[in-house]
This record gives structure tokens, sequence and C-alpha cells, in this order.
């Protein structure tokens, strides 16, 4: 009797592992998982509270437009927190804030060239392209983007004519970078084209199909804090932002406002870069160490372009900031 109680017990248990092994029958309509990934069900669990958010990827299909502002010569302590500065605070608390973002020389001129072609070119100061002593001839940025496909344009406010490469009361060329480059230069009709007054960025806004892939602005003098006050600078930045945010670009499609500068002050040359729109992580911060090769290579990652130099491929790209 015991035997047969003791063979019966070593059945059942031989059951359960034999039904722990079998697997389980699928869910009726639960769809099945090959092929890609069907979108979670609102009955899915959410992920774990505890686990940081994953990293951006910025792939080519990732960003359709960047817009790139540079105001002048202020140091991130001077806008950050600063009560004259309150849109940009705004962006920067509802966008994404690099707190540890660097020019990377003294003056204005080298930073401009290093954000669109991955170099200073040895040039030390804010010299004009005409005469051929103050130019880059090395590849640039605009290059790499006609060879990707991408549309490219350089707005710079208070420019009294397309391509303009001599000073006016308001317009500086030192923060027009695109008139250093022989290879936007040597065609008129090629510059004329893509180096244009800021006048125009109000009609090329009003369609998705119209903005280039890639705007960089300069503001003039004044609304750049170059002359005029941070409340000054403020100012224009709270008039000019909100429809680059509302336009068709920016509310249809991925899209990134950066706002930066050219240049501080402190020992570090730490200054304010302030990602905003679609494409930028919300009430976000990144404490790790960028520069303006890191804003270069974020651009080239985007958008699979080579790097320029060896600075731009060694920088790290602010994809942190990216949702």
């Amino acid at each position: 009797m015991t035997s047969r109680l003791g063979l019966a017990a070593c059945a059942a248990v031989l059951a359960l592992a034999l039904t722990a092994c079998t697997p389980s029958a699928s869910v009726p309509g639960t769809a099945p998982r090959a092929g890609p990934t069907a979108p979670a069900s609102p009955s899915t669990a959410p992920a774990s509270p505890s686990a940081p958010p994953p990293a951006a990827t910025v792939s080519a299909a990732s960003l359709q437009h960047i817009v790139v502002i540079v105001d002048e010569n202020k140091p991130a302590g001077s806008i950050i927190g600063n009560p004259d500065a309150p849109y940009l605070n705004q962006l920067a608390q509802s966008g994404a804030l690099a707190s540890r973002y660097s020019a990377v020389a003294h003056p204005s001129l080298p930073n401009y060239l290093a954000l669109t072609s991955g170099t200073t070119g040895g040039i030390t100061s804010d010299c004009n392209p005409p005469g051929g002593s103050c130019l880059i001839t090395g590849p640039n940025l605009p290059q790499e983007l006609d060879r990707a496909g991408r549309s490219w344009r350089m707005y710079a406010e208070n420019m009294p004519a397309p391509c303009t490469t001599a000073n006016t009361r308001l317009y500086a060329v030192k923060h027009n970078p695109f008139l250093y480059y022989p290879s936007v230069t040597s065609d008129p009709g090629y510059c004329a084209s893509h180096d244009v007054p800021y006048s125009q960025f109000g009609a090329d806004l009003a369609s998705a199909a119209s903005l280039p892939d890639f705007s960089f602005i300069s503001p003039n003098l004044c609304d750049d804090m170059h002359d005029c006050s941070v409340a000054a600078g403020d100012a224009w930045l709270r008039a000019n932002v909100p429809p680059i945010l509302a336009s068709p670009a920016f509310t249809t499609q991925r899209s990134l406002l950066v706002v930066t500068f050219d240049e501080g002050d402190a020992s570090d040359n730490t200054v304010a870069c302030v990602f905003a729109g679609p494409a930028a992580r919300q009430h976000a911060a990144s404490a790790a160490q960028y520069t303006h090769y890191s804003l270069l290579r974020t651009i080239e990652e985007a958008w699979g372009l080579n790097p320029l130099t060896g600075d731009d491929a060694a920088a790290t790209a602010l994809t942190p900031m990216l949702q």
C-alpha cells in the first residue's frame, strides 16, 4: 500500500513538472510578435518609474529641421537665472539646457567657424573675408549638407543684401561664417540663394517645405546682446522664437531649435545652450561637458554626415538633450 501511494505521489510531481515546461497558450486577440513590434496596448504595464529614460538616438530620419540662433558675448552665468532674460530661461526650463557647454576660442569669429566647419582654421581675430587672407578652404558644413541632399540657409539680420561682406552699423560680417568659405562665395548665384537677409526668414517659415533643413540665424548687433542689453536680446527672442515653434515645420514635424552664444568671458568660456521644439527633451538638463564642436557633431549624427575634422569627430554629441 505504501509503495502504491509513493508511486502516485511521484506521478503527480512528474505531471506538474511537465505542465510547467509546456508553453502557455496565446491570449485570444493578441498579435504575434513576428516582425516589427506593434504599439503597446493600453493594458501594457508601464516601465518601472525608477528606470532612467533611454538615451535619445539620432538617426537620419529623426530630425526634419534644425534652426540655430547664435547670440553674443555672454557667459552662462549672465543668462541662466538672470531676471533680465525671462523668455530664454523659460525656454531652458521647458526644453533642455546644457549647463557645461563651452565656446572654443576668443573672439567671435573663430567660434562661428568652429560651429560650421569643425575648425577655427588658425584664425584668431574678427577679420573680414575680402582679400583672401581670412578664409577657410577646408571642408565645411554647407558642402556636407549639399552632398547629403539637405537644404540650408544663413539668415543675417540687417544684412543689406545677400552675401554682403562689408560691415554696417548693425550687421557684422564676423557673425556670418558662411562668407568665409570660398565653396560658398565663389559662385555668386549659389551664395545669393543661401546667404540672405533675415527679412526672408518669415516667408521661408510659412511652410515645412519652404523652410530649409538647416537654418542659421544671426540677429543684429543689438538684438544678439553684443551692443545692447540682455533684456533687449531676450525681447528679440520673445518676439521671434514663438513663430518658429508655431510654424508647420515645428508643429507637424520633428524639428529642433537651438539657442546658444558665440563666447563667454569666464575662464572656462561657458555659455548657455538651450534646445527647444518637439525634438528637445522636456524639462531636462545635461551636466556633461560639451563645446561648439558638440553641436556640430549633433547635426552630423542627425543626418548621417561625416565629421569634418578631428575636433568634431572627437566631440560628444548632445543626444541626451533630445527625445
